[in-house]
């Protein structure tokens, strides 16, 4: 049996943060959903607040640090993905749609992705069908259908049943829609693309033009 990676992205500020402790939820109600469907999965998560100063950087450079490289590498082979992030001013916040900018175009494609987000009331959940919904559409990702919102009332005792079956009924959808997919993988950077026949014979050399002064 091939182990699903399931990657967490939290875009919290603070520390701790909302936005960590619903990706925790989340990731918590995926690994049980895996075990009950049968799947063999194994969960992280990163912090973008850790990485912040790198994704500026590479925002201006075009290089990612070692560390920003981790995390896309590890988004990048993931099979599934957990993006939470804190909403400002009706969307999400600048270092998750910054984290999004610079990992690529192909990384998402056909990927299944659970959308979550925090703010402090509920008329901010709207920003998950606006704002986040159509952004992940356009980078071709699987979004599943149920995300998840949490206002501050949601963790106040009122609340939790609502936040909790939310929350179920979207790491359910997310299994299943890693399981109902081949496993990711990852293309080798070390691997020789050009035959040896076609080096003996001189067909994978690169011609260049001669420089003239």
């Amino acid at each position: 049996m091939n182990t699903r990676s399931i990657v967490a992205i939290t875009a919290g500020l603070s520390q701790p943060s909302s936005s960590r402790l619903l990706a925790d939820r989340l990731t918590d109600a995926v690994a049980q959903q895996a075990v009950a469907q049968h799947l063999d999965a194994e969960v992280r998560t990163f912090e973008l607040r850790d990485v912040a100063h790198d994704i500026t950087d590479h925002l201006l450079t075009g290089f990612p640090s070692p560390a920003l490289k981790e995390v896309i590498d590890a988004v990048a082979g993931s099979d599934g993905l957990v993006a939470v992030t804190p909403i400002f001013n009706a969307s999400y916040s600048g270092l998750f749609k910054s984290f999004f900018d610079v990992l690529g175009d192909d990384v998402l494609g056909d990927k299944p992705v659970l959308l979550g987000a925090t703010g402090g009331t509920a008329r901010h959940s709207l920003a998950l069908e606006h704002a986040l919904r159509p952004m992940f559409s356009y980078l071709h990702a699987v979004v599943a259908p149920t995300a998840v919102f949490a206002a501050t009332e949601d963790w106040a005792t009122g609340g939790r049943d609502t936040l909790h079956a939310r929350i179920g009924r979207a790491a359910a959808e997310l299994v299943a829609l890693v399981s109902a997919r081949e496993p990711v993988t990852v293309a080798d950077p070390f691997a020789l693309t050009t035959s040896f026949d076609d080096l003996l014979g001189g067909r994978g050399r690169t011609v260049t033009n001669d420089l003239r002064l």
